[in-house]
């Protein structure tokens, strides 16, 4: 090989192991949704204590994401990388072995620890054993896990649930972790430890204050009634507390266990925030339509996630499509068409009423995953374009929690306007029947169906109110999202760019 291309012996191997243990993580970070019902019958929890299976997982690996960088220079990746997905391994079994709800919420806690640290030790491994000028092609195989793992969680987790049990949705990390550490451990070149690093406690402890009070808001604001709760203040407040406090503690220590360097780049923080907008819709659309589909457009379970799982093949086949034309176009440009497909996709989906054809609806999240795939994939590059090496650890983690944070404010805002945007409208529907609207007045069918005097009339005239009312609030909802591509289209404006160097040349034949 050329010297300006590293010598990385087993790189296609490498690459298929970093990719099982993403896909591992992102989609059990998803896969669980659909065994909950199962789930909650098996170990004899309420609806609210089964949530706390989620919750438990998301809020360990959220907090865990931010030292990943440092774990990965104190320990070497390798090594940490080998341990995180075998303990990874273990735990998605005992998750599966679970015979009460306290086990099950400890297990989760601890796989999602061992899991947090998977996403960036393989963004940074792709980062590092791909050249410069093949830096796109890596990364699209990279989102393209990403990506893909919160498409097909939920269609997956339904498949294993239907067929086998809830508990094959843990059980089916076996085989791809035993196979992922073996060719991790034969193939993954060795990083030398620092062992004189300290780690920063008081910054990693106020951080995760941060992180996991703000998790916490966001998890059980819908439940307790957001800020009419004194459990939401007091975590609005500690979550606050905690990011201020790590802020003014970056800025201010001598050796913080996150470089305020990182901070400093400009490509860095604007790819990453516009990351954390895209990752609002990403994510938020998912949970929107799969209650759509099941309770207004009346999909069976099975149905609804095969029918959401097109959006996946999108963006798959827009990974590598970028990848091939970053080379050939600016990167800004692509990210731009991007936002604007995926504007209008959310804007055709604010149009849907549950009469729409699959071939329509189909088509709509096509064009969605395709533009969400055009965005991701410049986007992740540019991100490192101009960030030193030394950083990109530090780099990775906090791209990915930057990520999760995004879906995580996404899911909570969406259900929440949801909610309300749905008691608004049938308050503002049922205030527009009276018992002198002409249809229900007279002996026609509709007015003996619909007879308000009757508990029969009464209720079903409800019922209709309220399905028109949901219909209207999803509406509502994806019309709201359109407006969330316009910061991201506003960013691209500080990124800066640097070209590939050329491939290295194949070597003049005697």
């Amino acid at each position: 090989m050329s010297g300006s291309e590293p010598s990385v012996p087993h790189r296609a191997l490498i690459t298929g192991c970093v990719m099982m243990a993403t896909l591992m993580q992102v989609l059990d970070a998803a896969i669980a949704n659909v065994a909950l019902p199962y789930m909650q019958g098996s170990l004899s929890a309420t609806q609210d204590e089964i949530t706390w299976v989620l919750t438990s997982y998301v809020i360990a690996a959220a907090i865990m994401t931010a030292p990943v960088g440092w774990m990965a220079v104190r320990f070497g990746r390798k090594r940490l990388f080998i341990i995180c997905l075998a303990g990874f391994t273990v735990f998605s079994m005992l998750c599966g072995a679970a015979e009460s709800l306290t086990q099950m919420v400890l297990f989760r806690l601890a796989q999602g620890m061992f899991g947090a640290a998977l996403v960036p030790l393989s963004q940074a491994t792709m980062l590092d054993i791909y050249p410069f000028h093949r830096r796109a092609y890596a990364m699209a195989i990279f989102s393209s896990g990403v990506m893909i793992g919160p498409i097909m969680g939920p269609t997956l987790g339904g498949y294993l649930t239907y067929i086998y049990n809830w508990r094959y949705v843990f059980y089916v990390n076996l085989p791809f972790g035993l196979l992922a550490i073996a060719g991790l451990a034969l193939f993954l070149p060795n990083t030398e430890p620092k062992r004189e690093l300290r780690f920063d406690w008081w910054g990693f402890s106020v951080l995760a204050l941060g992180v996991g009070s703000l998790q916490m808001m966001l998890d059980r604001g819908q439940l307790l009634d957001w800020f009419s709760s004194r459990e939401i203040i007091l975590y609005a407040t500690l979550a606050g507390l905690g990011f201020y406090l790590f802020i003014v503690h970056m800025l201010t220590a001598r050796r913080p266990f996150l470089d305020p360097a990182v901070f400093r780049d400009r490509n860095f923080v604007a790819s990453v925030t516009m990351g954390f907008f895209v990752s609002m819709v990403m994510l938020a659309t998912s949970a929107l339509l799969a209650p759509y589909l099941q309770d207004l457009a009346n999909y069976p379970v099975f149905d609804a996630g095969i029918a959401l799982a097109p959006r996946g093949l999108g963006t798959m086949a827009a990974m590598f499509f970028a990848s091939w034309l970053s080379a050939r176009v600016d990167s800004r440009k692509i990210m731009a068409v991007g936002l604007m497909v995926l504007g209008f996709a959310l804007h055709t989906m604010s149009r849907w009423t549950p009469d729409v054809t699959e071939a329509q609806m189909m088509l709509t999240l096509v064009v969605q995953g395709f533009a969400i795939g055009l965005i991701f994939n410049p986007m992740t590059v540019v991100a490192f374009v101009t960030l030193p090496a030394r950083l990109r650890g530090e780099g990775t983690a906090l791209q990915a929690l930057g990520r999760n944070m995004g879906q995580a404010i996404g899911i909570s805002v969406s259900t929440f306007t949801l909610e309300r945007s749905a008691q608004a409208m049938h308050a503002d529907l049922a205030g527009r029947i009276t018992p002198f609207d002409r249809l229900l007045q007279g002996t026609g069918a509709v007015a003996r169906y619909f007879d308000p005097t009757t508990a029969h009339g009464a209720a079903l005239l409800n019922a209709t109110i309220n399905r028109q009312a949901q219909i209207i609030a999803y509406n509502n909802d994806f019309f709201a999202m359109t407006f969330i591509v316009v910061p991201p289209l506003l960013l691209l404006l500080l990124l800066l760019l640097r070209r590939a160097p050329p491939p290295p040349a194949a070597p003049a034949r005697s």
